[in-house]
């Protein structure tokens, strides 16, 4: 502990910097185009346990618990919420896609930010808060994995991608970019 705070003071301090790392996390990567977030990278590619996502419905029985999470994808203005699928079209479906790995991406950054509560908590108060880090987001990781997997499977069916994890290929339509995704301020 770097920072000698009374127990009391450094709960308080804790639980207003969770809420603070949320909003900023969340703020940054809610403002990545969405060119960065139209593939997976080595943090958000699929994992061969995963087995398409079949894992979290066999192994977590995801599909019984995600829907009584909370959903803030339209927390910030221009965001997109993920609580429903509300077109089927190929080019919605990429978006979602694009918007589970965003999710993803705040809640692993979440999750690490654990440590630095060890900057003014005392040693076991600091390995609760890492604890809870991995516990409060892991469930939000999985989901997004999860209808990432379900989302590339039905692409795959439609032939729209050769492989899960690739990235897109182009559109054949016409269409603007913000035709294709609304809501979205342009990059």
């Amino acid at each position: 502990m770097l920072i000698d705070l009374p127990l009391g003071r450094a709960i308080v301090v804790s639980c207003l910097a969770w809420v603070l790392i949320g909003l900023v996390t969340g703020f940054f990567v809610h403002r990545l185009p969405l060119r960065r977030l139209d593939h997976d990278n080595w943090l958000t590619r699929p994992r061969r346990f995963e087995s398409a996502g079949r894992f979290y419905e066999h192994r977590l029985h995801i599909r019984s618990w995600k829907d009584k999470l909370p959903e803030k994808g339209d927390l910030f203005r221009g965001g997109f919420s993920k609580r429903h699928i509300r077109d089927r079209s190929d080019a919605f479906l990429e978006r979602f896609a694009a918007e589970t790995r965003r999710a993803e991406i705040v809640h692993w950054m979440n999750a690490a930010s654990g440590p630095l509560f060890l900057i003014w908590c005392p040693w076991y108060l600091g390995l609760i808060m890492v604890a809870f880090g991995w516990l409060a987001h892991l469930p939000f990781i999985c989901i997004q994995r999860y209808n990432r997997a379900r989302i590339e499977r039905t692409l795959g069916r439609r032939g729209r991608r050769a492989a899960v994890g690739e990235r897109p290929a182009e559109a054949p339509s016409t269409a603007s970019p913000s035709e294709l995704y609304p809501n979205v301020a342009p990059d």
